[in-house]
């Protein structure tokens, strides 16, 4: 008898995660039928002061630049805990440097400013995981595939030339982006999650003084945790 509710004990135990989730009651933000989206905006700044910055291969005397982007973003619960949905934004990035690099060997010293827009779409499918037996805090996993064009323009000026590029490039990525919802107020909710790229494809051409045309293709395959690569963003439900 003690035999058979011991092996009873261990066959309740079996499963996962998946298997142990608590169920998703009406009402909560969570259920099908129910809409989330929202906006989150970054801005990414830094500038050098008035003294000359050394690195280990040469010195850089005045450098400023920043990146800024703004998406928006939603979703419909087609089912409790599983909604389908879209991100949609822009990003801008602006710099311009000066510097001097291994003056010994090649003393290579030029200004160098770039600027470029970029677009991107992101079709997504997000689960959440209520793993607790809360309403308040939710595991979430988004898997998603962005396409993103962008283009932009550099110039490069040694004192003697002045050469300007232009580029342009699409890429194609798919990831998942696990992370956490915690509700704050009724309906609004902190999101954060942490990038997992598993495929990125690039093309990207460029063109030097109007001239010269060269093309770079290049495929990523990456499964490591990228923390640099964390997101913030306040969601509403509705």
């Amino acid at each position: 008898m003690a035999l058979f509710v011991a092996i009873a004990s261990a066959e309740e135990k079996k499963g996962g995660i998946l298997e142990g989730l608590y169920p998703v009651e009406k009402g909560e933000a969570i259920a099908a039928g129910n809409f989330y989206g929202g906006t989150s905006l970054s801005l990414i700044q830094a500038n050098t002061d008035d003294d000359v910055l050394n690195i280990m291969i040469g010195d850089v005397y005045e450098a400023y630049g920043y990146t800024f982007t703004v998406e928006a973003f939603g979703g419909y619960f087609v089912k409790d805990a599983m909604a389908i949905g879209m991100r949609a934004g822009y990003s801008r990035t602006w710099f311009d440097i000066d510097f001097a690099l291994l003056e010994d060997v090649l003393d290579l010293s030029e200004r160098r400013k770039y600027v470029s827009n970029g677009f991107f779409i992101q079709p997504l499918l997000k689960n959440y995981l209520k793993i607790l037996d809360s309403r308040n805090v939710y595991f979430f996993n988004e898997t998603s595939i962005s396409v993103e064009y962008s283009y932009g323009i550099s110039q490069t000026d040694d004192g003697e030339d002045m050469k300007k590029s232009r580029n342009r490039s699409w890429s194609i990525a798919a990831g998942i982006n696990p992370g956490i919802c915690i509700m704050v107020l009724n309906r609004f909710a902190f999101e954060t999650s942490v990038g997992l790229l598993g495929l990125n494809s690039s093309v990207i051409e460029v063109e030097e003084n109007g001239e010269t045309k060269s093309q770079l293709v290049y495929n990523v395959v990456n499964f490591t945790i990228n923390l640099l690569a964390l997101d913030f963003s306040l969601v509403m439900f509705f």
